[in-house]
């Protein structure tokens, strides 16, 4: 009888270390390594080329090592489950290994295929947590406990030798495939194991001190952010090593001499911790009601925006070209890098759901697209946060304006990604509509040939914008709609208990229990990123 075979189905969790399911299936006679590039998944309207570009570095440094480990990565090209077809058809696997995921609608109609097909096959599939979301989550009561339960426990190390794969019969198709990531990518982070712990132990060990303070400028936030948000959303460092690399780094912190120094950084430690918390707290509102990705979490808000979409808005506003110096450099920077500080960013979706009154849905995908961090989960219930279709949250309007006056005075980061505003005096960067014609040409900027004029009257769209949505919040199904969100999604520190109002992603798939109660941190604004 031929040796029993295990695959490990690599998703978003492209290490080796802290891998539960490796752990698992490195018992096993054999074990196949498998990652499969998914066109209904890589070729999404949330998927970009910097996406793959970024998946594939990270799956080279993965095949480095397992082959260190004495296996190695096996690519597929296809959709599941019939990429695992042929590779059963090859090799007869008996049991397959993987990580839960709280994706977009696209991964989870996937994992429920893959379901059936296992089912079928009489393939035993196992799946394992990663992070703080609990499926079937019945409610938010001990959720903190739970979240530390999980990732305060010391992460497991590599495997040292793991099993050979199997001697297949021929080779498989379309191994060795691998994405078309044309285009610019020179400045966004790279993918791989090395570089997720260079930007983890550089934040901790130099660069973080001033993460408190300078968070929330777009020029300071670029260095003292921590940057390990597109390694945690693909799984190249997980959440627990994360965790016991700060602990482990305030531990160290006990013995130095109270100072200055000491203090900021205990005080930066303690806000990355908090929003390694917040990072759970967010995905588990997808997690627990998938339907956010497309509708409004308050379903009493539909019609609020949705039939006043202005595309010629959207598209200035996609590309930078507002005539808000502050949203367009944001924008430009974002489009570019892949990355921008988290206020910016909740600068820019205030902007399209506000003054451009654009409903969320399209803002979403070009972000989806322009993160290198997206993280599905955190991503549309932040979205809908910010755009005030929670019910729950206070609506925060950031003025742009402002935003550039309080944390980019001198004007640095509008002049780097606004080259035909450098030459322009502080007095007038960031409200340049207001230079007169006769500067224009001393100043090289000659508005609306050289820079648009402001697409919407900030103050007059503000006020309307209001007015629409206190009369969508006064409504009374807007009010008890909104005491049912709070409580299946609010945070507490009491026993708040849920209504079951909606269907949890996790039902459908075999061998889910239901979780016990769950607490979270409190409701927080728009986070993503640092």
């Amino acid at each position: 009888m031929p040796a029993a075979t295990h695959l490990v189905w690599f998703k978003r969790d492209l290490r080796t270390t802290d891998h539960a399911p490796l752990r698992a299936a490195s018992a096993a006679a054999q074990l196949l390594a498998v990652y499969v590039r998914e066109p209904a998944v890589h070729s999404a309207a949330d998927c970009a080329p910097q996406h793959r570009a970024f998946i594939d570095e990270c799956l080279t440094s993965l095949d480095a090592e397992l082959r260190s480990q004495g296996n190695r990565l096996c690519i597929l090209h296809g959709d599941l489950p019939d990429a695992f077809e042929r590779l059963w058809q090859h090799t007869p696997f008996t049991h397959l290994h993987s990580h839960q995921e709280t994706g977009n609608a696209a991964t989870y109609a996937r994992d429920l295929a893959v379901a059936r097909w296992c089912d079928a096959r009489q393939v035993v599939w196992t799946e394992y947590t990663q992070d703080g979301v609990v499926r079937r989550l019945r409610h938010r009561n001990g959720w903190a406990r739970r979240w530390d339960g999980r990732n305060r426990q010391p992460p497991q190390g590599a495997v040292a030798r793991l099993p050979p794969p199997p001697v297949l019969r021929q080779p498989l198709p379309d191994t060795g495939y691998r994405f078309n990531t044309a285009g610019d990518l020179a400045l966004r982070q790279r993918g791989g194991r090395g570089a997720a712990l260079a930007a983890l132990h550089s934040f901790l060990g130099e660069r973080g001190q001033p993460y408190r303070r300078a968070m929330s400028s777009p020029l300071a936030g670029e260095a003292a952010c921590s940057r390990v948000s597109p390694y945690l959303a693909h799984g190249v460092i997980s959440l627990r090593e994360t965790v016991a690399a700060l602990v482990a780094r305030r531990a160290s912190l006990q013995d130095e001499a109270p100072s200055l120094s000491r203090r900021e950084w205990l005080a930066s430690l303690k806000s990355f911790e908090g929003r390694l918390y917040w990072h759970c707290h967010f995905m588990q509102k997808l997690e627990s009601e998938p339907a956010i990705e497309f509708d409004n979490m308050v379903r009493a808000f539909d019609g609020l925006r949705e039939n006043d979409f202005n595309a010629d808005h959207f598209a200035r506003w996609c590309s930078g070209h507002t005539g808000y110096p502050m949203v367009d450099a944001c924008m430009r920077m974002l489009n570019t890098t892949g990355w921008l500080n988290f206020r910016m960013r909740a600068m820019l979706v205030s902007f399209a759901a506000y003054p451009l009154w654009l409903h969320w849905r399209e803002p979403a995908l070009h972000l989806a697209r322009a993160f290198l961090d997206y993280e599905p989960g955190i991503h549309y219930s932040q979205m809908q946060m910010q755009s005030g279709t929670t019910g729950i949250n206070t609506p925060r309007i950031y003025n742009p304006v402002k935003q550039a006056r309080d944390h980019d005075p001198d004007g640095h980061f509008v002049r780097r990604w606004l080259p035909e505003l450098a030459a322009l005096p502080t007095e007038w960067l960031f409200e340049p509509w207001r230079l007169p014609a006769s500067l224009q040409s001393r100043y090289g900027c000659q508005l609306e040939r050289d820079y648009p004029l402001p697409v919407v009257d900030f103050t007059a769209s503000i006020r309307q914008a209001r007015e629409r949505l206190a009369v969508f919040r006064g409504l009374a199904s807007v009010k008890a709609e909104s005491r049912e969100v709070m409580a299946k999604h609010g945070s507490r520190k009491s026993g708040v208990r849920a209504t079951g109002r909606a269907s949890e992603r996790g039902a459908q798939l075999p061998g889910k229990k239901a979780s016990k109660a769950a607490e979270a941190p409190p409701q927080l604004m728009l986070d993503w990123g640092d």
